[in-house]
């Protein structure tokens, strides 16, 4: 009943802003594969296909904050076209690649775009948003609501007293090094990554810390390394009390605007109408570079950054050992020895930096096998190391 309910409230919901022709065709897309369940996780390949570029349309599914574009677009020029030694159209096919970008030194080298979507909408990011997350706790820090990175995490949210988080700091929060207890297992139903967006918040209590504060101690503070999505959800609320914004306004103010975003951006909320810090950031592919671009050149506003000037040297470079060879996890940001770093997000998203070769690579897509797939991901991290080869190539050839 819970489900046909809600395919019928969609439908309903297209009829109410003025009818199917009236739609654009990202909402029409969705609407022809309406999904019966909130559980995003779970939907068929075809409905993600629709959703992914469309959560934002309609409030029945998803409720939004609007990142307003900016009112200067930062140009993004086009480069020499890239030439790679492996097959593009084969790797996207195999990425299922809704759009991949390649920027060097600023200019545009690769755009190509695939399963019907093109530059001018917007992709979901998942946990693409977590470094989007960490960069606005760097900001709250460099503007002073945050004291320390080592002040409790129970200081800015009190109803955390009391639960396994009373004792864990802010820079464990970022590093999810908590040692709370948190199953991120997207293939299992009852696992806590699937249940809290369904969690009934107690009254008065905000919807993700009320599922956060129940949580058990797995092992002390600090001592072991486990992924999160809770975690970071933790720290996308401390941030929206420290400054008391909501993430959608205060990424307005200390990115969007100043990076020179071109499209609007929107942030679903949770139940209690709050922003998801893990989770569920939608822009466009060339706003996703600009991102990339704005922390490659330190996410600095007229020559000042907005975060603490030893910020990336911390959050850009291992702070916890994932227990993988060259690799590691920084603040919300995913870490490799060799001085790069990558935001990702399930199903094929991220943000890769390379700042020795000034390379940003962008990725939407919709894995076929899932949320996590690990033939997937090192196709991608293949992909990554061949550009990085390129860019090599070129910089020792003669000059013509």
């Amino acid at each position: 009943m819970k489900k046909w309910v809600l395919g019928t409230l969609v439908v309903v919901a297209a009829a109410g802003v003025g009818g199917w022709f009236s739609l654009d065709k990202e909402t029409r897309g969705l609407l022809a594969t309406v999904p019966t369940n909130r559980d995003i996780l779970f939907w068929t390949q075809s409905q993600r296909d629709a959703a992914f570029r469309a959560l934002d349309r309609l409030p029945v599914l998803a409720k939004v904050n609007v990142v307003p574009a900016s009112a200067s677009p930062s140009p993004l020029p086009l480069g020499a076209p890239l030439q790679l030694k492996l097959d593009v159209d084969a790797y996207m096919a195999g990425q299922r690649s809704a759009a991949l970008l390649v920027v060097h030194q600023g200019k545009l080298r690769l755009e190509r775009y695939g399963l019907g979507f093109d530059g001018a909408g917007r992709w979901t990011s998942f946990s693409v948003a977590k470094s989007f997350t960490s960069t606005l706790l760097g900001a709250a820090v460099k503007d002073g609501f945050i004291q320390s990175l080592d002040d409790k995490v129970s200081v800015y949210i009190p109803e955390l007293k009391g639960s396994a988080y009373d004792d864990v700091s802010v820079r464990q929060l970022l590093t999810m090094t908590s040692g709370v207890q948190w199953n991120e297992d997207y293939a299992d139903p009852n696992s806590d990554v699937a249940k809290f967006n369904n969690h009934q918040p107690e009254p008065g209590v905000e919807a993700l810390v009320s599922y956060m504060r129940q949580l058990p101690r797995a092992a002390p503070p600090g001592t072991r390394w486990h992924y999160s999505t809770g975690e970071t959800n933790l720290v996308g609320t401390l941030v929206q009390r420290a400054t008391k914004k909501p993430l959608a306004t205060y990424l307005a103010e200390k990115v969007w605007g100043p990076a020179g975003m071109e499209q609007q951006a929107t942030w679903i909320l949770s139940k209690t109408g709050k922003e998801i810090g893990g989770c569920c950031l939608q822009a466009s592919p060339r706003d996703y570079a600009r991102m990339g671009l704005f922390i490659l050149n330190g996410a600095k506003v007229n020559g000042q950054s907005i975060v603490p000037d030893d910020w990336w040297a911390q959050a850009t470079t291992k702070r916890a050992d994932i227990g993988l060879p060259g690799r590691g996890y920084g603040y919300q940001w995913w870490t490799y020895d060799d001085g790069s770093y990558a935001a990702r997000g399930i199903f094929g998203q991220g943000i890769f930096i390379d700042p020795h070769r000034q390379l940003v690579i962008v990725s939407n897509a919709n894995w076929a096998g899932g949320a996590r797939v690990p033939q997937a991901t090192e196709a991608r991290e293949i992909f990554y190391r061949e550009v990085q080869k390129a860019m090599d190539e070129e910089r020792q050839a003669p000059a013509q």
